[in-house]
């Protein structure tokens, strides 16, 4: 049986995964999808490559992600899921590129300079 493994990033998340065929079950860190993301909408975006491709509970995943919040890593995992899925069968591919799932957002938080309170915001300025 043949396993693939892929990777996705989103903000300061990263996740490998290992995707073979199977009946849907998905393990992340250990642990069962709907114990790890509790919020129904972080599921959805999980699953979204898989809908997009009609690919819903064919294969097995074993999630391993870390760092960035929990809204990250969700994304995170969806992009290597997309990847896994263009790597399984290269039919996938147009259909998961049209989504924008194999489209790295790069996106991140701004660093905070010196001299200023956050990332942008100034200090008050008193012209008089």
């Amino acid at each position: 049986m043949q396993v693939i493994n892929a990777v996705g990033r989103r903000k300061t998340a990263v996740a490998r995964i290992y995707m073979k065929q199977g009946n849907g079950a998905v393990t992340v860190n250990g642990r069962e999808l709907k114990e790890y993301f509790p919020s129904e909408i972080l599921q959805i975006v999980l699953n979204q490559p898989f809908t997009a491709v009609n690919a819903t509970g064919q294969y097995d995943l074993k999630v391993n992600v870390q760092g960035g919040g929990i809204a990250g890593q969700a994304e995170a995992v969806r992009m290597a899921i997309a990847r896994a899925l263009c790597e399984a069968n290269t039919e996938n591919r147009p259909a998961l590129k049209k989504e924008g799932f194999l489209t790295r957002d790069s996106r991140m938080v701004e660093r905070k300079k010196y001299g200023r309170r956050k990332a942008r915001k100034r200090f008050q300025f008193s012209k008089r």
